[in-house]
């Protein structure tokens, strides 16, 4: 008859070591930097080299200025794409294109960048009343074709609704397990504090994204204005790129409350497609 062997006492299991060497040549979540310095740090950590990426609202093409040519498949668009511009030869800029209807078949892309007009103020039936005049204009020629939107939501629920049927479309066309990097910033509108951030992030999710990272950039300048009567608000000296992953389970931040107090899913994880 076979002996039985004793049991394995656990204090005699072997100890578990981490690998990797200690480091601090690291991607970090905050930086005092240019829109130009942080991205290409959004994308070695988050995007794979050789993915195929569409940036949907190029503008003057700033985000890819430090990026390395040839590391990246880049489809650029915008729905009023800025002309005379020297871009590199891994570029293809599209203009008409706008990005809440995109030419791209579903799960397409491995990676969408996302960075809409977010001033409330860009918004306007009238041509007249665009922001972005005088001190400001760089910002309107950066972000803005100067024409007027003369359908939609009006003031800041103008800019929840661009962002959200841009989301929308880039859920759309991504791959499962696809990134889209949204570029946002807190805004003050009518006299009342609007998180834009927080609410794009409660936005995706609901649509079945993942918020997988978050950056904040802080301008290398101070902020101005140009006439103040009574300052009610912190003057915005930040904004963010967010990171979201196209999920075929969706992970939510989002805390419910119920009758019996704050209610999460275990992890954060809701087994729901």
């Amino acid at each position: 008859m076979k002996e039985r062997q004793p049991e394995r006492n656990r204090n005699s299991r072997k100890k578990r070591v981490a690998g990797g060497v200690p480091s601090t040549d690291l991607v970090f979540s905050v930086y005092v930097a240019d829109n130009s310095d942080v991205f290409p740090r959004v994308l070695s950590l988050h995007v794979p080299k050789r993915s195929l990426v569409a940036d949907v609202t190029f503008g003057k093409g700033v985000f890819w200025k430090k990026v390395p040519p040839d590391e990246y498949v880049v489809l650029a668009s915008d729905i009023s794409a800025k002309k005379h511009l020297k871009l590199p030869k891994f570029i293809t800029l599209t203009s008409g294109i706008d990005c809440r209807e995109l030419p791209y078949s579903d799960e397409y892309l491995d990676c969408l960048v996302l960075d809409p007009p977010y001033m409330e103020g860009l918004y306007r039936a009238n041509k007249d009343h665009l922001a972005g005049d005088g001190t400001h204009s760089t910002f309107r020629h950066s972000y803005s074709n100067g024409m007027a939107t003369s359908t939609g939501p009006k003031w800041h629920e103008a800019v929840v609704d661009m962002y959200m049927k841009a989301g929308r479309e880039a859920y759309r066309v991504l791959r499962k397990g696809g990134i889209c990097i949204v570029k946002c910033q807190d805004e003050v509108s009518a006299n009342k504090q609007r998180l834009t951030h927080v609410e794009i992030i409660t936005g995706y999710e609901s649509l079945g994204f993942y918020t997988k990272d978050l950056f904040v950039v802080v301008r290398q300048n101070k902020a101005g204005v140009s006439r103040l009567i009574k300052q009610e608000h912190a003057r915005k000296m930040h904004s963010y790129f967010l990171v979201f992953q196209k999920r075929q389970v969706k992970v939510s931040s989002i805390v419910s409350l119920g009758q019996e107090g704050a209610k999460v899913c275990p992890l954060g994880i809701d087994q729901k497609e």
